[in-house]
């Protein structure tokens, strides 16, 4: 696993963060139960700069939400048949229905930043996407969808940083594409194109809301605390589930185990490499 370099950027007190981030996610799961009774429609955007933040910003808004109304959006590249479509259209299909929660990780804005830096679309589609963005959005927001908009924010240096230690780490080299390398040599390009989609798109009926995130444990409590102030929910009790007691035995007999085919116990190998013993099994059906 890679290691962090001496002068790595500073983070938040581990335990003061986990206990924040445990408390807030029980909050989440109290809004996420206002959410399907309610009804009510909220899509939260995660879009910044490469290796930011979002993803993982995202995995502890979810962690311990249900998937069936909490669901991550994150798009691949548009189809051959989806770049004959109005550029919004593949996005509208993902739009929450009642009692749902999307979080987008990129959203349409990839027209404003990555497709506009590289050249992945042409200068008019690039202006029809600024003017028609700001009325789509208010067109959700009119139809009573709750957008929230998160610009994630790292400096040069630091992003710089996380793409190594991605390179140096097995497990999560497949984060690093060559797109994300290139955003290195097209810092500006990307600058001056977050400042002029801000311009068109920080709109009073849906702003954008920057999230520095130098420090990645602290760019998370920010953002999820601030995500369950802009939400009008309330504490709502979720239907009590009464566990009923096991009936009595029946004439019910279980076949031999031996006619199972268990999955080899490399649990079992590792602690007798470790010279442990197990303490015992369950008798599991």
């Amino acid at each position: 696993m890679a290691k962090k370099s001496a002068d790595a950027t500073p983070r938040m007190n581990k335990k003061i963060y986990e206990a924040e981030l445990k408390r807030l996610q029980a909050d989440l799961v109290t809004m996420q139960e206002w959410v399907r009774e309610s009804g009510a429609r909220i899509v939260v955007i995660f879009e910044g700069r490469d290796a930011a933040g979002k993803g993982s910003a995202i995995k502890r808004v979810t962690q311990y939400l249900n998937p069936r109304i909490a669901r991550v959006v994150a798009l691949p590249v548009p189809t051959e048949r989806e770049r004959g479509q109005w550029y919004f259209q593949r996005y509208i299909k993902n739009l929450p229905t009642s009692g749902e929660i999307v979080l987008m990780d990129r959203s349409w804005y990839n027209r404003a930043g990555v497709e506009k830096v590289m050249g992945y679309c042409t200068p008019d589609e690039y202006r029809r996407f600024l003017h028609q963005a700001p009325l789509f959005e208010r067109m959700l927001v009119e139809d009573g969808i709750l957008l929230v908009k998160y610009w994630f924010s790292v400096s040069d240096t630091e992003q710089e940083a996380r793409f190594r230690s991605r390179q140096e780490d097995p497990m999560r080299r497949w984060k690093l594409s060559e797109t994300d390398v290139l955003s290195i040599t097209k810092w500006v390009d990307y600058s001056k194109a977050k400042d002029e989609m801000f311009v068109h798109t920080d709109i009073a009926e849906a702003p954008w809301w920057v999230v520095e995130s130098e420090d990645k444990r602290a760019a998370r409590l920010n953002m999820i605390s601030h995500l369950l102030s802009v939400v009008p929910y309330e504490d709502m009790e979720p239907p009590v589930v009464h566990i009923p007691h096991r009936p009595p035995g029946s004439d019910y007999e279980r076949p031999p185990r031996e006619l199972n085919r268990p999955v080899p116990d490399h649990a079992a190998r590792l602690e007798d490499q470790a010279g442990t013993k197990k303490k015992g099994k369950t008798g599991k059906g």
